[in-house]
C-alpha cells in the first residue's frame, strides 16, 4: 500500500541522476509503503529505473528538462526555471501530489524554492535550515544554518518549537532539551539579541528551554536542540566540519609515523571504523527545512545512493510523524508576538 508519496529532485546533487535513482530504488525496497516521483528528463530517468525490478511499479517520472545550477541566482532561478527539476518537485508537494520533497541541489534555490512555490506555515516568520548532527551522547539538531543571518527574537523562539518537533517526532528524542548559543550560561550573558530571546523563550510553554550554550557544550550533546542566528550557525557548521576533518588528518599522520603506532593502529581499526561510522553524514540523510507548508529534505551536495536513501527514509519519517501538522499545533504555546 503506497501510505507516502516523496517527490526527489532527481537532477540535483553532484552524482545526479545516477545516485538519486539509485536511492529511490533503495529506499522503495525498504519500505513497501513508499513512492517516489522522480523529476528529470523523462527518457534519461527512464533508462535508469528499467531495471528497478519489482519496485519499478512504485516509480513515477515527473518530467522537467531544467536544472538548477549551483551557480544560478537562487530566487531568479526559482522564478524563471519553472519546469526544472527542483521546481516541478516542489511543485508536487503544494499541488497534493507528493507530500514531501527530497532535492541534492542548490541550497539556496532550495531555500527560495520553499518560500516561493509553498510558503510558510501560518504563524511561522522564517524557515530554518537545520542539520542534524553527531554528539558525544547522540544526535543533536542545530537550528538555523545559514537561512536567516539576521534574526529576530520571535524567530529564534520559533525556531526551538520546529527543532524541538523535529527530534521527537523524526528522531525519537521524548522531551528535547533547547537551548540557545551563547557566549556564557549566565542570564545576564550576551548581546541584545540573545537576551532578548532567553525571556521569550523562558517565557513560552511549547518546549522544553534549557537556557544558555556556550560553543564548546554543543557537541557534547547536552542539548537535543541547539537554536542560534544563520550567521553564527553556519559558522559552527562550517567550523565543525574543517574541524572533524582537520582532527582525521592529523589522526592519520601521526598513526601511520612509526611501526609501532601503525601497529597501534591494525590493533584499534574496528574502534576507527566505529567512530567513522557514527560521523557519516550518510546516516542522517540531510537537513530539514522547517517552517514550510510541507515536509521539505535538503541532502548533501555531494550525496552517493546510501545517503539519498537515508534523505528519502527521513522524509517519510517527517510524514509518518506529522512534523508540519505538529508545528502548528505548538505555535499556541509560544504566545502572542513570540
Amino acid at each position: 500500500m503506497e501510505k507516502y508519496v516523496i517527490a526527489l529532485d532527481a537532477m540535483g546533487g553532484d552524482h545526479a541522476p545516477d545516485a538519486m535513482v539509485q536511492g529511490a530504488i533503495g529506499a522503495l525496497r525498504q519500505f513497501e509503503d513508499v513512492r517516489i516521483e522522480l523529476a528529470g528528463p523523462e527518457d534519461r530517468l527512464k533508462a535508469l529505473v528499467a531495471s528497478a525490478g519489482e519496485v519499478r511499479s512504485r516509480i513515477g517520472i515527473i518530467p522537467a528538462d531544467e536544472v538548477i545550477g549551483m551557480d544560478d541566482s537562487p530566487m531568479l532561478a526559482v522564478r524563471k526555471k519553472i519546469r526544472s527539476s527542483m521546481v516541478q518537485a516542489m511543485l508536487a508537494v503544494r499541488e497534493g501530489r507528493a507530500g514531501a520533497m527530497v532535492s541534492a541541489g542548490s541550497t539556496g534555490a532550495l531555500l527560495a524554492c520553499g518560500m516561493l512555490r509553498l510558503g510558510r506555515i501560518p504563524g511561522i516568520e522564517r524557515p530554518a535550515l537545520a542539520p542534524v548532527l553527531p554528539g558525544v551522547k547522540g544526535p543533536w539538531m542545530l537550528i538555523d544554518c545559514g537561512a536567516n543571518v539576521d534574526c529576530q527574537p520571535k524567530y529564534l523562539v520559533q525556531f526551538g518549537l520546529m527543532g524541538s518537533v523535529y527530534m521527537k517526532s523524526v528522531m525519537g528524542v521524548a522531551d528535547p532539551r533547547v537551548g540557545l548559543v551563547n557566549i556564557g550560561t549566565e542570564v545576564e550573558k550576551g548581546n541584545r539579541l540573545a537576551k532578548e530571546t532567553y525571556e521569550k523563550m523562558r517565557a513560552q510553554t511549547s518546549y522544553r528551554f534549557c537556557g544558555n550554550c556556550e560553543a564548546r557544550e554543543i557537541p557534547s550533546g547536552d542539548f537535543d536542540v541547539v537554536v542560534t542566528d544563520g550567521f553564527d550557525g553556519n559558522i559552527i557548521l562550517k567550523y565543525t566540519e574543517g574541524l572533524a576533518g582537520a582532527m582525521m588528518s592529523m589522526l592519520k599522520e601521526s598513526l601511520m609515523a612509526s611501526a609501532g603506532t601503525k601497529l597501534g593502529a591494525l590493533l584499534c581499526k574496528p574502534g576507527f571504523r566505529d567512530f567513522k561510522k557514527k560521523m557519516d553524514y550518510n546516516a542522517y540523510g540531510g537537513a530539514p527545512l522547517l517552517g514550510v507548508e510541507g515536509a521539505v529534505v535538503k541532502a548533501h551536495g555531494s550525496s552517493g545512493g546510501e545517503a539519498v536513501q537515508n534523505a528519502i527514509r527521513q522524509a517519510r519519517t517527517m510524514l509518518e510523524g506529522r512534523v508540519v501538522e505538529k508545528i502548528r499545533e505548538g505555535l499556541s504555546g509560544l504566545g502572542g508576538e513570540n
